[in-house]
Order: structure tokens, then sequence, then C-alpha cells
């Protein structure tokens, strides 16, 4: 199991930036021991990704004063469970964050957040994390990386933009606060802008 685990990150990592922090509790816990043992082991099948270890409590901490330091992180379900909650208050909400379970016969892809039934129909949902999971949708299964692509680099703009959900609006005088339908609306009139502006396919 943890070798079918650890060959999914080495693959993506060979393809975006090439280098993979494991985290584990190796110092402590004997089946960290073995998840450390088995990570370097398959990791030498990727001879073109960096492999680096990490105990979880000073990933706690790197991950929030140094996150531009990540690219991959490998981990199992409880730590990785716990780091992408304290992550999300780098992006400034979960709302923010896609997420995606591949490698099985079924891919599975949702948001971080799950369903929110506390503020169902008010309009105050963050659809980017949605939005950014169906990227991850296109790029992992449909093997679509510049239909990804163009996704992510619509949500980036919106966000240059200034454009902002309330739960990223607060403290933010300057935010321009919509509503969750208007800010998918906005996401999705500048891929049709982008797609509009592309040249022709000959």
């Amino acid at each position: 199991m943890i070798t079918a685990i650890t060959r999914i990150p080495l693959r993506s990592a060979a393809l975006q930036d090439k280098k993979v922090t494991s985290v584990d509790k190796a110092n402590v816990l004997e089946v960290s021991q073995l998840w450390r043992a088995t990570v370097t082991d398959v990791a030498r099948d990727y001879p073109g990704v960096a492999l680096e270890h990490q105990y979880v409590d000073a990933m706690a901490m790197h991950i929030m004063n140094q996150p531009r330091s990540y690219d991959v992180v490998l981990t199992e379900n409880l730590f990785g469970d716990i780091l992408s909650d304290e992550a999300a208050v780098i992006t400034g909400s979960l709302g923010m964050l896609p997420s995606a379970t591949i490698g099985g016969k079924v891919n599975l892809y949702e948001p971080v957040h799950g369903s929110a039934p506390d503020i169902a129909g008010k309009g105050i949902a963050n659809p980017l994390g949605a939005i950014l999971t169906a990227a991850m949708l296109l790029r992992y299964s449909a093997g679509l990386d510049e239909e990804a692509a163009a996704v992510e680099a619509a949500v980036k703009k919106v966000l240059d933009e200034g454009y902002r959900t309330p739960d990223l609006a607060r403290g933010d005088q300057s935010a321009r606060v919509l509503s969750t339908g208007e800010v998918g609306s906005k996401v999705r009139e500048v891929l049709v802008g982008a797609r509009a502006g592309a040249p022709a396919a000959h």
C-alpha cells in the first residue's frame, strides 16, 4: 500500500518541479520508520525527482513559514488531514483548496472543504476550490493539461482583479465582494474571453 501511494506523487512531481517532501514521524513511530524506508526505496525508480524527508511537527512549522519551499508533499492520511487544513490559512480559506483521491480504480475529486449545509442557499460559499478541483480532474483523469492550466489561470485572474467571496474579503477593504454564482460567472467570463482571443486552430 505504501508503495502504491508513493508512486502517485513521484509521478506527479516528475511533471512539475521535480521535488517531493515525505512527511512522517520516524523518530518516534515504528510505522513511520517503515513509511520512510519504503518511500526511499520507491524513489530510486524516479532518479529525476529530488526526495526529502520532514518530521510532521517540523513540517507544521515550515509549511507556514516557507510554503514556497514545497512542491509535492507525500504523507499518510492523519498527518495529511492536519497539514492540509493548516495550509488553508495560507490561501485565506478552506474554500480555496482543490482535492483529489487518485491512483485507485476510480479517481475521486472534491474540494477540501466538503459540503457546508449551514450556508446552503445563502450565496456566500466560495466556489473556487470546486472550480480548481475540476482543473485537477482535467489534468489527472482526462490528460488535458492545457485546459486545466486555462482554468487555473482564470481563477488567478479573477483573484488578481480583486474579486472575493465573503470568506476571502474579511479585513480587506478593497475587495470586490461577489456572491458564489457571481464569482463562478467571472471565472467563466475569463475562460470564454481567453478562448475567443486565442488563435484559430489550423
